[in-house]
This record gives structure tokens, sequence and C-alpha cells, in this order.
């Protein structure tokens, strides 16, 4: 699968603007995993946009990713991606067994928390944000509720990086793409 095909795909199935731009920043994140760890960037890329591109048909689990998965494997999607897609989902038990599994998990619901505290920031930029920022942000309870901080914390750990170390590395990686997230 193409990049080109995962963005139509993602497009097909996702209307909502905040979800296009959370894959987008996944994709961001995972391509600049794969160029520290060896990975192939295309392919952790690809995972990245594709994590989610079935949420808002079928929301609630196991449907997502599930349905997804089913989708991915009709279009010639490589099964390594599907597995990672699938590892992403806490409830599905499914392990994440290398590198591109971990990053997915360590890197997806961070980057909501990056968007969110870059939105709350004077100047709303992801130039100006700080890991500090970031992680002063994740002990206010009442901010961004619906991001997990406890899976932010859990996929540094699983991923072996240092978590201010993790932000620090997510917010330069999203920074690449600052125009296309608004940011």
């Amino acid at each position: 699968m193409t990049r080109e095909e995962a963005w139509a795909l993602l497009n097909e199935y996702t209307k909502g603007e905040g979800l296009i731009k959370h894959a987008l920043s996944v994709e961001a994140a995972m391509a600049a995993y794969a160029r520290r760890l060896g990975g192939d960037e295309a392919m952790w890329g690809l995972t990245g946009l594709l994590h989610d591109f079935d949420y808002e048909r079928w929301p609630t689990p196991p449907d997502h990713p599930l349905k997804g998965s089913e989708i991915l494997r009709t279009k010639g999607c490589p099964e390594e991606i599907v597995y990672a897609i699938q590892s992403h989902a806490q409830y599905l038990n499914v392990p994440r067994k290398n590198a591109m599994d971990k990053a997915l998990f360590a890197v997806d619901e961070l980057t909501g928390m990056i968007t969110a505290t870059a939105l709350v920031q004077p100047a709303r930029r992801l130039a100006d944000l700080q890991a500090v920022s970031v992680l002063k942000k994740m002990k206010s309870k009442g901010f961004a509720r619906s991001v997990n901080r406890e899976d932010i914390v859990e996929g540094a750990a699983d991923l072996g990086v240092d978590l201010e170390a993790h932000i620090a590395f997510v917010i330069e990686a999203m920074r690449g793409i600052a125009p296309q997230l608004g940011l």
C-alpha cells in the first residue's frame, strides 16, 4: 500500500478534521521513531496514518480497530501494519512485540496531549512548546480529559525511553508538519 492509497483510505472513512490531524501527527511521530530506531520509515508512517482510520464509523471496542483491520487486509496492507494497529488497542490484549508496535502505542495518546497543550499556549504553536509544559498539563486531571495519561507513561516505558525525552522527541516530529496541523 502506498502513502497515497493510505491517504485516500483515511479520507474515505474519516471526515473529522481533528481525527485527520491526529493521524498526521501519529504518522510524523512514527516516521521519526523509525529513523531513530532503524525501522522502515514508510511502513511505520503508514501504520501511524491508518491506526484510527475506522474510528468514526466504528468507535466502540472491539469494532475499532477490528473492522478496520479487515478492510486493511482486503486492500493488501502488510500484516505487520494490521498487527501493530490491533496492538495499540489495549482492550484487544494483542501483545506489542516489536519496536513498531511499541512506538505506535507510545505516540498515539501523546500526540493528543501535545496538541491540546499547544492549543492553550499563548502563541498556539508547536515551535514554542516545551516538553515540561506537556508534563505539567498531564498532571491536571481536568485538562484534555479524554487523553489517557497512563498509556502515555506506559508507552514511553515499554519503548525504553525517558518520558520527558519522549515528549520532546514527538514534539519535534510534529513540528515538521506544524502547518498541516494548524499549529
